[in-house]
């Protein structure tokens, strides 16, 4: 490129320039300008945490956005001081407020955040919401070898999430630990030890023979670890009379079947869609049931949704039309945590209309720049991504207009 001096003669670069031009297309070349409308909700380092995971996100009864996630006080490891956190957009994820805390236990860690709104109790005809969460007491390789315990809680809302109630423990009713000695009720063969809902969002079946069910994909881990975690298998548990008891599924057959998320495809069938936690097969496992989520009728890998081993985010909703969809998105990638992607299907995930990715690394980059995320509808054609970004450092909202 040549330059004219101030005489008007064209002359040729200096040498500090095409350094300093170097320089800046370098500089250009490794960084991605966000989406427009992309903003962060939960940043490390912001409001006395010094790292944020697991998000997990809904529409509140009155319409507002509520994103959850795990507040970890000292650092970005999963075990130690760890709360759940909630911030709330009354814009569809424009803004969002200032944080409020929604679980602490103490020292110790709560997470998996798994929140559903209860629409059809004849009880709370404005609609509560439920958040579902693990507790616990050591790292996930000790509580694997049986030296730590992973319990299971709830609590609810009845004014949108402004207050919570009192925590309600349904560890005997949905996880199988055995812990006879420091805890005479944990006293089950099956011997579960590691213990996480989904993470993400649960669901309600809003139709059909299951009408009004609650539904929390999760999963555990059974007996002395394994190799390759053969050792985990994922589950879920259920509430037919809103909250009062609960029902486990039966477990996926898939050894390596990890953290799920599952949704309402049509009539009564239920699929979840599951980790590979093996990474044997770089992607999701797929879970049939025509039963409400209690049995598997078959179980399979999807070829068409590649995945790192990592977390994936599931969501039945219906179109402007009332057609009912399903929308999938996680990391589409077999080697990293990248190339988060939105996919959405109108023939309950057998194929995918639509796939579109949301945040893709710039050449060069290495670590995780998208990993964990959850779905949520804001508009007949648009559908809210709450996701983690950039080596885990914030927790980012955007959204994502479908078509067909």
């Amino acid at each position: 490129m040549n330059t004219v001096n101030k005489n008007g003669m064209m002359t040729r670069p200096t040498k500090n320039l095409l350094t300093l031009l170097a320089m800046a297309f370098a500089m250009a070349s490794c960084t991605q300008a966000p989406p427009v409308n992309e903003v962060s909700v939960f940043v490390s380092g912001n409001d006395g945490y010094e790292s944020y995971r697991i998000p997990a996100i809904i529409n509140a009864p009155n319409g507002d956005l509520l994103a959850f996630c795990e507040g970890r006080v000292h650092g970005s490891g999963d075990f130690g001081d760890i709360d759940i956190v909630l911030k709330r957009s009354t814009d569809n994820g424009k803004t969002w407020s200032s944080m409020q805390k929604v679980v602490d236990y103490d020292t110790l860690q709560a997470g998996n955040p798994a929140p559903v709104v209860d629409l059809l109790d004849p009880a709370y005809p404005e609609g509560r919401i439920f958040l579902f969460y693990n507790t616990g007491n050591n790292h996930e390789r000790e509580v694997r070898e049986g030296l730590g315990l992973r319990e299971v809680w709830f609590i609810t809302s009845t004014d949108g999430g402004n207050t919570w109630s009192e925590a309600t423990n349904i560890t005997t009713q949905v996880h199988r630990p055995n812990q006879p000695d420091t805890h005479p009720d944990y006293h089950f063969a099956e011997d579960w030890r590691s213990y996480a809902n989904t993470p993400g969002q649960g669901m309600q079946f809003d139709q059909g023979k299951f009408k009004g069910r609650i539904y929390i994909a999760a999963n555990h881990s059974s007996g002395a670890p394994q190799k390759a975690f053969k050792d985990y298998n994922a589950h879920g548990y259920y509430t037919d009379d809103h909250g009062k008891t609960f029902h486990l599924s039966e477990v996926v057959p898939f050894e390596g079947s990890n953290e799920s998320m599952a949704a309402l495809i049509h009539g009564d069938t239920l699929l979840m869609n599951s980790r590979n936690q093996q990474g044997n097969v770089r992607s999701r496992i797929i879970s049939l049931s025509s039963d409400g989520g209690a049995t598997w009728d078959t179980t399979y890998y999807d070829r068409q949704l590649p995945d790192p081993v990592n977390q994936g985010s599931l969501l039945a909703f219906d179109g402007a039309d009332g057609k009912p969809l399903l929308a999938f998105c996680n990391a589409a990638d077999t080697a990293h945590r990248d190339n988060l992607t939105v996919r959405v299907s109108n023939d309950g995930g057998k194929t995918w209309f639509f796939n579109q990715p949301v945040a893709k690394a710039p050449e060069g980059y290495e670590g995780a720049y998208a990993a964990y995320s959850d779905l949520v509808k804001i508009g007949n054609d648009r559908l809210g991504v709450l996701f983690e970004k950039d080596r885990y450092t914030q927790i980012v909202f955007t959204e994502v207009q479908w078509h067909e």
